[in-house]
């Protein structure tokens, strides 16, 4: 049993296929696990023992009867409280949103459903979605899993959090300025931030229509590449009722291995030396895999991290104050840290659309076909709670600056995959990144996976 527990997602899925491992098994393993780990790390908003069992137990029975089971059949997952699950609030992290209870499942949780997975539980989120650190007033802060004193990120860090501990093989969480890629860095996990309209964002708080679906996408998190893939599989869908659906279902990866540009930093901000050793390893795992390697330095993107700060922030401020207005006691200082006092004009609107455009439109100009792009997640490695500078040799910088590599995908609408490389010093991990054009969501996982294969087994956070 502890074999089956501590194994990939797509073993999982595969061994109750096959009948070595039964549904509830798996879910009573992690039921376990969460009450020996999510004391000391705070991932879970809820914890749904009882129907997970239900569901568990129905999966077990289309088993033995020999029903056609879905890509997850059996397997359980969780879901980042933004996601709305019949019948169960969908608080995300905020007072403000206490006592709403959710009428239909979000379309990815329906998907998730339909591919027979087993929803676990609802994990931890700041509030509103709006920090890179998870923390709030309902749940309260959930706290790095390779050390305490750290963040596990966010927004998506209950979710990271859970996984790297065995709590959870995978689930659903969201990108809108990294919210998926930096725990997953943090955390030492795999996490993919799709191709804007893969995954459908219907059932989403806040909601994923605009302005917020210009920049946010909902993904997969996992311990490999490989399950994210799975995962993947069964999440894309064209959903109608969200206005960024496409309709692009899974499709194969061409047989010649892509190039992989290298784009070490972020044009001249500096990346911690662990960091800059993760692309350099990567760079060497890659090569002795097979793949062509390259410098890159694209033109003209230096600007891209302040329209994504003025799209993620600014052009949704005016919406944000309105609902806390009269309640500014009940907010979260992970809110009220991001809430811009400014309103934007819809010139301004209208200009920074423009400008995405351009700044898409120019770095696919300079990006084949045939490659993808290696970069840093982020310039740091998981900082402790509430720390907002970073030294660097010779300098320091700031949140914004150390997050630039991670909001280029958003702004730009690429879809990109992060995979843990190797741990540092202090025993935290360090993954990398890679983006692609749009749609080329399965090679960038193909890439990921190579990768992972030629780095090895990596141990996750469990003593």
């Amino acid at each position: 049993m502890w074999v089956a527990y501590r194994s990939s997602f797509c073993l999982m899925a595969s061994m109750v296929r096959t009948g070595a491992v039964s549904p509830v098994e798996l879910v009573q393993a992690h039921l376990e696990q969460i009450e020996r780990r999510n004391p000391a790390i705070n991932a879970f908003v809820m914890i749904l023992a009882e129907s997970a069992l239900a569901e568990a137990r129905a999966c077990e029975a289309a088993v033995h009867r020999g029903e056609p089971l879905g890509l997850l059949h059996g397997v359980p997952v969780t879901v980042k409280d933004s996601f709305d699950i019949a019948g169960l609030p969908t608080n995300c992290g905020s007072r403000l949103r206490v006592g709403n209870r959710a009428a239909a499942d979000a379309a990815a949780v329906a998907l998730l459903r339909r591919e027979g997975a087993v929803i676990l539980g609802k994990t931890n989120t700041p509030e509103f979605l709006a920090s890179y650190e998870t923390d709030n007033f309902l749940t309260g802060r959930t706290n790095n899993p390779w050390d305490p004193e750290r963040t596990s990120g966010g927004s998506s860090g209950g979710e990271a959090a859970a996984i790297a501990t065995f709590c959870s093989p995978g689930g659903l969480a969201t990108d809108g300025g990294g919210s998926i890629r930096v725990p997953a860095h943090f955390c030492g996990i795999a996490g993919l931030k799709p191709t804007p309209g893969r995954i459908p964002a219907s059932g989403h708080f806040p909601s994923l229509g605009h302005p917020a679906g210009v920049v946010t996408a909902p993904g997969p998190m996992a311990r490999t590449a490989e399950d994210l893939r799975l995962l993947f599989a069964a999440l894309a869908a064209y959903d109608p009722q969200d206005a960024f659906s496409v309709p692009v279902p899974p499709h194969e990866v061409p047989a010649a291995k892509p190039r992989v540009f290298v784009w070490p930093r972020f044009y001249d901000v500096p990346v911690s030396p662990d960091v800059e050793n993760a692309i350099t390893r990567a760079q060497s795992l890659l090569a002795s895999a097979g793949f062509a390697l390259e410098e890159f330095r694209p033109a003209g993107l230096e600007r891209a991290p302040n329209v994504w700060a003025f799209l993620f922030s600014k052009w949704p401020a005016p919406i944000t104050r309105k609902m806390v207005e009269g309640h500014e006691a009940d907010v979260h200082w992970t809110l009220a840290e991001s809430i811009s006092p400014a309103t934007p004009t819809g010139e301004e609107v209208a200009i920074h659309l423009a400008m995405r455009d351009r700044l898409r439109a120019s770095f696919l100009r300079q990006l084949p076909e045939d490659a993808v792009v290696l970069l840093p997640v982020c310039s740091v490695a998981a900082f402790s709670h509430r720390q907002r500078r970073f030294a660097m040799p010779g300098t320091e910088i700031g949140l914004f600056q150390a997050m630039m590599p991670a909001v280029l995908a958003n702004v730009l609408g690429l879809p990109a995959v992060t995979v843990p490389i190797f741990k540092n010093r202090e025993g935290l991990p360090i993954g990398v990144q890679f983006m692609g054009r749009p749609f080329t969501d399965e090679l960038l996982l193909d890439v990921a996976v190579r990768l992972e294969a030629r780095r090895g087994p990596w141990a996750v956070a469990e003593p």
